[in-house]
């Protein structure tokens, strides 16, 4: 059996907000969703803390965060990929 494993792990794609604590980056994820009663399309967004190893992501890139076993307090999420790098400001 050779077959590639599937991973179950849940992924997110989010925008790196913060990258000032040490192997640590803060990403916003924004989902659209459907509001029950109005029916009008809303942004909802959530921050996770994601584990960065080397400190390799900046301010502004767009990130791929894989689920994980709890890294610390506040910290269960760790990078898996580069999606976009940050533009220059």
């Amino acid at each position: 059996m050779t077959e590639a494993k599937t991973s179950r792990k849940r992924t997110l794609v989010g925008k790196v907000v913060s990258d000032k604590r040490a192997k640590t980056v803060t990403v916003l994820v924004e989902r659209r969703v459907k509001h029950p009663i109005y029916d009008k399309i809303v942004i909802k967004s959530s921050k996770y803390h994601a584990h960065d190893e080397n400190g390799e992501y900046k301010m502004g890139d767009v990130i791929e965060i894989a689920e994980s076993r709890p890294i610390s307090k506040t910290k269960s999420w760790v990078v898996s990929r580069l999606v976009q790098k940050a533009g220059i400001v």
